[in-house]
């Protein structure tokens, strides 16, 4: 009988021989690693029996080791993920007839299975592989496909800013367009009309939604590809990041049982992640939630998600109406968009339900503004509304490279700064892949409607009323928050301008 040591997880290290059928290897569940100067072929904990034939057929002269499952399992996705890196730092070495081989249908729906583990799949969909595995490793939120006349770019949007990641052929992006259409269940031989899809893939054991957007331009098609997070990423209030005020005075406000709370900001400040976040804290077994949202972006177990579809008449309004039939405790609306929608938003507040949703405002007091251009009345508004956020997305700078610098008189003077302030700039390294930016910080400013505020809108709709008193009874600002960001050397003088300190 063969006697095989049993080691732990956590006692070896992965090996990579030279000389072997790297992927073969793994396919016959035969892996190697190193524990205590000496290499290990190793192998499960049970059926073993094809990893000791692969092993037999290769004449190993490795010593045989085994882990048990778990620890096996970990490995295992290892090796995986060092195997897929193989595959990216070779995909651009395959020959040319390779690439534009014929692709068989029945290769491209096999989306069903683990992408890494797809040793054998053809260089168009190991191209696409990596495509996503990339974005996923470099924390992209979107992959851009984007056609030009003599080239194809590919960039990724990390910390909510776009960065070139690939250059490729015009001939062969068609065909990885073509592989994401099948993957995303679109129409391949329409090319004339924008499409909308959405897949589910699988990366290191790990499910990932992809929501994938297709428009027709003058070169060519373009794909813009969001990567969903999952219910269980969606951060918690406290990881949100806000300051520690901001997070208390939510907590205070979401104990309320009726009323609105709006979230402002541009496309791409966090809005939906926010909103996401309040209703993991709301949810509980006792409470009735459901959202109406265009699209739906998390998939939440815990809650009853609509999607609207204009072409069947499911608006944001329509919706909205059939959700107060299905009696709610906390609803949640993805955008006020109309006078319609707003109006019912505001009644149903008012009639004994929570109610959250967005605004497309830059600032917090200027919700009111636009609430009343809509057309309700300034009476209803202050006595449905309960808060109103806007919030922002600040890129961070790497602090593996971030370098000092002075700021230059003419800033200074625009934003009422020290002449001859030390600030830092983005330099970009290999920790955060050349962009000069780790990370991002949310910063926001809240607007509270308590009875003063109250007072104030039934005077007087004007933003600039408002926001002017709120200033002197020691509101934060997002402009404040951007320039202490700047002067503790947090983030940049470019990112504070590309954020819009002016504007807010």
């Amino acid at each position: 009988m063969l006697r095989i040591p049993l080691l732990t997880f956590h006692s070896i290290e992965p090996y990579i021989p030279d000389h072997i059928d790297f992927s073969l290897a793994i396919k016959n569940g035969l892996l190697f690693a190193i524990c205590d100067d000496t290499i290990y072929a190793v192998l499960p904990d049970t059926e073993y029996l094809d990893a000791l034939d692969f092993a037999d057929k290769m004449g190993l002269v490795f010593p045989f080791c085994h882990i048990e499952s778990t620890s096996y399992n970990l490995l295992y996705r290892k090796f995986l993920e060092i195997n897929t890196e193989k595959q990216i730092s070779h995909i651009k070495n395959e020959s040319e007839d390779l690439i534009y081989e014929e692709i068989s249908l029945s290769e491209f729906l096999r989306n069903s299975s683990d992408l890494l583990s797809n040793e054998e799949s053809a260089p168009i969909i190991k191209f696409v592989n990596s495509l996503f595995y990339q974005a996923i490793k470099q924390r992209a939120s979107d992959i851009h496909i984007e056609m030009h006349e003599f080239n194809a770019q590919i960039r990724f949007r990390i910390d909510g800013a776009l960065s070139k990641h690939i250059d490729v052929d015009t001939s062969v992006i068609n065909l990885i367009i073509s592989r994401i259409k099948v993957i995303s269940n679109l129409d391949i031989s329409e090319k004339r009309i924008p499409q909308d899809g959405r897949t589910q893939i699988k990366i290191a054991g790990k499910s990932l939604d992809i929501r994938v957007s297709v428009l027709p331009t003058y070169y060519g098609e373009r794909i813009v590809m969001r990567i969903l997070m999952q219910s269980h990423q969606i951060p918690t209030l406290t990881e949100l990041g806000f300051e520690q005020e901001l997070t208390d005075q939510f907590k205070d406000l979401l104990k309320h049982s009726h009323g609105m709370i709006l979230i402002t900001g541009p496309t791409g400040s966090g809005k939906s992640t926010t909103l996401h976040s309040f209703m993991q804290f709301l949810e509980t077994p006792e409470k009735n939630i459901i959202t109406i949202e265009d699209p739906v972006e998390y998939n939440a177990n815990n809650l009853n998600q609509i999607q609207i579809n204009p072409k069947v008449g499911l608006t944001f309004a329509s919706g909205l109406r059939s959700i107060l039939r299905q009696d709610p405790d906390i609803i949640m609306v993805g955008e006020i968009r109309d006078t319609e929608t707003a109006e019912i938003a505001i009644k149903a507040a008012m009639t004994g339900h929570l109610m959250l949703s967005t605004l497309h405002t830059n600032n917090a007091t200027s919700a009111i503004t636009r609430l009343s251009d809509m057309g309700i009345d300034s009476f209803l508004i202050s006595s449905s509304l309960l808060g109103v956020l806007a919030q922002r997305l600040v890129r961070l700078l790497c602090p593996h490279c971030k370098q000092e610098t002075i700021i230059d008189d003419e800033s200074a003077s625009s934003f009422e700064l020290p002449f001859g302030l030390k600030i830092f700039e983005a330099k970009g390294c290999p920790h955060c892949s050349n962009t000069g930016y780790s990370g991002r910080q949310a910063i926001g400013e809240f607007l509270m409607i308590d009875n003063e505020v109250k007072s104030l809108i039934k005077q007087s709709n004007d933003d600039f009323t408002i926001r002017e008193q709120m200033r002197l009874r020691g509101m934060r600002f997002l402009s404040q928050q951007l320039i202490d960001l700047l002067q503790n050397g947090s983030t940049s003088l470019d990112e504070i301008i590309r954020v819009g300190v002016k504007d807010i």
